[in-house]
């Protein structure tokens, strides 16, 4: 049986004719939204600073998709994307240094300062990427498996409850349970690499 989620343009190019397949704008939004604002939050931005960035990057992201070459050699779009968040913390300082200074500009400046010290935000943006990808795939594979087979699998492969111990709560036999995780982590490890495919593009 064919994989549903398998077989599909990829994400980059449906997003440069987001007026026919608002899907893909959809999904887009989804998995990098809580990237960026991660992002911006850890690197020290107020909720209402980091989500007005966000706004202003998604903003910027949907005007200029077209003119994103897919070239592994110019830089994936994970590394555009954040090159796109950076300037958009560069243009909120830019504002505030209009205005009159407060703790708030004092703080943007300071992060602009860290930002040009490269002092991990790659790290930073990696890691909040890696978070993402995987509560957007365990959301959109969630559905395609009946309740017991996937609590076997969240038990066991991301609460860390022993084999033994699910199996006697699931009422299943041991090698159910490891069948079962088995199925959820091989479908969700293809779900991943396939946005992880995307986005290095």
């Amino acid at each position: 049986m064919n994989d549903p989620h398998a077989t599909r343009f990829s994400l980059l190019v449906r997003l440069r004719d987001m007026q026919e397949d608002t899907e893909a704008w959809f999904e887009f939004v989804e998995i990098y939204t809580p990237v960026v604002y991660g992002f911006l939050r850890k690197r020290g931005l107020q909720d209402a600073d980091a989500a007005d960035v966000t706004q202003d990057v998604f903003g910027k992201v949907s005007r200029s998709i077209r003119g994103f070459q897919c070239d592994r050699q110019l830089g994936s779009f994970r590394g555009w994307l954040l090159a796109v968040t950076r300037n958009s913390l560069a243009d909120l300082h830019e504002t505030r240094s209009r205005q009159p200074v407060g703790s708030a500009d004092t703080a943007v400046h300071r992060l602009l300062e860290e930002e040009s010290a490269d002092d991990g935000s790659q790290q930073t943006w990696e890691s909040e990427y890696r978070q993402s990808v995987f509560g957007w795939a365990v959301r959109h594979i969630r559905n395609d498996f009946e309740e017991r087979t996937w609590q076997a699998f969240w038990k066991t492969g991301v609460e860390g409850l022993s084999a033994k111990d699910v199996a006697e709560a699931l009422d299943m036999s041991v090698g159910a349970v490891y069948t079962a995780k088995c199925r959820v982590l091989d479908q969700l490890k293809q779900t991943i690499q396939r946005v992880e495919k995307e986005s290095e593009s």
